[in-house]
């Protein structure tokens, strides 16, 4: 399954990830490989989805794009300028033009600032990029995002919904008006109701602002009806990339037809996922030689064990990492 190379990328993107790989120190001197050899891109307007299990690397992915995680190796450009060689202020001011959404809203605001002073803060820090005054672009961001109010900018977040926090982090995030948004599992903490309103508002801002956006997701269903393209992780490796339509009619890598298995009333001519997958995922620490998910796949032989596959075209923009693509 899981491989690297690069033959996806395109000549054109506006942000593109190679080689990617972010390690950790674990207990007794181990290293724990959260990333290793990741690359892809995102052309300008387009949102690429990332799913996969938890642990896959996909939140780690999308911080190292971040420079939260500074990359053990490989490297990030944005508008052609490499961020992995940027240090100090020249990192901070060229990140300015990315902003990442996190999984719990609630967490990621602090509670004892009021709201105004939250979506604030950026402007204070950078000044508007459009040189507009900041209560008129704080009034503007707010109502985008549905927060519209003369009392609103005044509250704090424990007197608002889950659902209400994410907004406020959405307008914190648009407020210095990005190019890229990174959104981690942005409505995997909110209930179900809740959840369409978030991805209806973000499909709105995303032609609003024109932004281009990277979904890291667990949910197949939600990524799907959101994403341009679909990047599918396991352990750490990118094993299937995709056009969503193409992806979602016919998962070519044994890892993704056993995701895509396991929704309930899929409509897809595909075995239970029982018979897909097996098996515990492994350590991060010790993974798998050859491909890493061939302790898990019906379809692994010899090759798995000693050959690491490469990304390689199956279809016009439809990419597998795979040794035997034609067996499943």
């Amino acid at each position: 399954m899981a491989g690297t190379g690069d033959a996806h990328l395109r000549e054109d993107a506006h942000l593109v990830a190679r080689d990617l790989v972010v390690e950790f120190s674990g207990p007794n001197k181990t290293v724990v490989h959260a990333v290793s050899g990741v690359s892809f891109d995102l052309i300008a307007g387009e949102t690429l989805g990332v799913v996969g299990e938890s642990g896959c690397g996909k939140t780690t992915s999308g911080r190292a794009v971040m420079q939260l995680e500074r990359p053990t190796s490989g490297e990030v450009t944005l508008r052609g300028q490499r961020l992995t060689d940027l240090q100090g202020t020249d990192l901070r001011r060229a990140r300015r033009a990315m902003q990442m959404i996190f999984q719990d809203p609630i967490s990621s605001l602090n509670p004892s600032r009021r709201v105004k002073d939250i979506v604030r803060e950026g402007i204070e820090i950078w000044g508007d990029p459009d040189g507009a005054s900041t209560s008129d672009r704080i009034d503007e961001i707010m109502e985008a995002v549905g927060l519209g109010g003369d009392d609103v900018g005044e509250r704090r977040p424990h007197e608002f919904s889950g659902g209400q926090c994410q907004r406020i982090c959405i307008a914190r995030a648009l407020v210095l008006d990005p190019e890229v948004l990174i959104l981690d599992e942005p409505v995997s903490a909110l209930d179900v109701s809740v959840q369409a309103q978030i991805l209806n508002l973000l499909d709105k801002l995303k032609e609003q602002f024109q932004l281009t956006i990277m979904f890291i997701s667990h949910d197949l269903a939600v990524v799907k009806n959101v994403s341009d393209r679909v990047m599918v992780m396991y352990l750490g490796k990118v094993c299937e990339v995709a056009g969503t339509d193409a992806l979602y009619a016919k998962p070519t890598h044994p890892y993704s037809r056993a995701l895509l298995a396991s929704i309930p009333g899929h409509e897809l001519d595909l075995p239970p996922a029982s018979e897909l997958i097996s098996g515990e995922l492994p350590s991060p620490i010790d993974p798998p030689s050859g491909c890493r998910f061939r302790t898990r796949c019906p379809h692994a032989t010899a090759k798995c064990a000693t050959e690491e596959p490469v990304l390689r075209a199956v279809a016009e923009d439809h990419y597998v990492a795979c040794h035997h693509p034609g067996s499943v």
